[in-house]
């Protein structure tokens, strides 16, 4: 084969073809639509790159990753705003906290946890915060909820001020009814919800944790909260019965004993002043809830229970090798059926 001697192009040459494959970038990053999460996000980010002052905008319909800075360090959380906002009326609000180990983007796939589909559906904005984590990238990130777990609670990060940040920045950018603001998590993640509703009674009306116990280490809500638990019988991570199973971590002392769920239940049954016992409200093929209904200004604490599925959120995908999840029902669904069954009870 022949060498070939090509012509060098000129520098005005380079840049229009720069500018061209710039064009053409944009143009593909407008087609939004059918785009993945973590697309759509690093669209937004290239968007808040070109303009800072965008920072301070209104959060329209879409995924957005803002930036919440707390007691000096900066977390990033991701943002599914629905298209009922459009409307222009006070929207409720959903944080969801991943478990541990895990980070923002991991909670917000809906293959995994539905909650953005939830969200379009029922109407709210769905927040993702990042725990706290050594790592630039925000992995393997952990939440202080009290006795667990990790590095955030070993250095005791004061993540309770920080979900306060990321609402107060939500609010001023979107418009958020302040009767109804949630939390929901997974493992870690729902320790984490408890310790909101413990300690930030004043701002969360209703708190659902899937998989993960009541493990703070005091509490003394301002105000009852409606709770939701969710838990398989046979989950190996928080053992139904209390105590850390075999898979929670491989550092035991990363985590702590677990307290039980019937535990968590009745404590929460207790500071919410309900009485009687529990009743049945729903049953399930592999899967049954009971909830006490007589409980201080109206709130509710139930318990969710599926025969199998193991530490993982019901109707969800779970990681490969992992015991699949149960498929009784949609934990997103239920979540927010609890969550607006909360918002009318008042």
């Amino acid at each position: 084969m022949k060498n070939e001697a090509f012509p060098i192009p000129s520098a005005r040459s380079l840049l229009t073809g720069m500018l061209a494959l710039g064009l053409c970038a944009s143009a593909a990053w407008a087609q939004g639509e059918g785009s993945s999460l973590r697309e759509r996000i690093a669209q937004r980010r290239a968007a808040a790159a070109q303009a800072p002052a965008a920072a301070a905008l209104p959060l329209t319909p879409g995924d957005h990753e803002i930036r919440v800075a707390h007691q000096g360090l900066e977390r990033k959380v991701v943002v599914h705003v629905p298209r009922a906002a459009e409307a222009g009326q006070p929207l409720p609000l959903v944080l969801a906290l991943h478990g541990g180990g895990g980070f923002a983007e991991f909670m917000a796939d809906d293959a995994r946890y539905g909650l953005i589909h939830a969200a379009d559906e029922g109407g709210f904005i769905v927040a993702f915060p990042n725990g706290y984590s050594r790592f630039p990238g925000g992995r393997l990130a952990t939440w202080n909820a009290g006795a667990c777990c990790g590095d955030a609670r070993d250095r005791q990060v004061d993540d309770v001020g920080f979900l306060r940040a990321v609402v107060a920045q939500l609010q001023a950018r979107s418009r958020i009814d302040p009767a109804r603001i949630f939390a929901t998590g997974m493992s870690n993640g729902g320790m984490m919800a408890y310790r909101l509703a413990c300690e930030a009674s004043d701002l969360f009306r209703a708190v659902a944790s899937v998989a993960g116990t009541d493990n703070t280490l005091q509490c003394t809500p301002a105000r009852p909260v409606s709770v939701l638990h969710i838990h398989a019988r046979d989950d190996d991570h928080v053992l139904f019965d209390g105590g850390a199973g075999p898979g929670a971590f491989r550092d035991a002392s990363k985590v702590t004993d677990f307290t039980s769920v019937p535990e968590t239940v009745r404590r929460w049954a207790q500071r919410d002043r309900c009485e009687g016992t529990p009743q049945r409200t729903q049953s399930f093929t592999g899967a049954s809830c009971e909830a006490y209904a007589r409980c201080a200004q109206g709130v509710r604490v139930e318990l969710c229970v599926t025969d199998t599925g193991g530490h993982s959120w019901p109707g969800g995908v779970t990681r490969r090798g992992k015991e699949p999840s149960s498929t009784a029902f949609d934990a997103a669904r239920l979540v927010w059926d609890f969550f607006a069954a909360s918002s009318a009870a008042r």
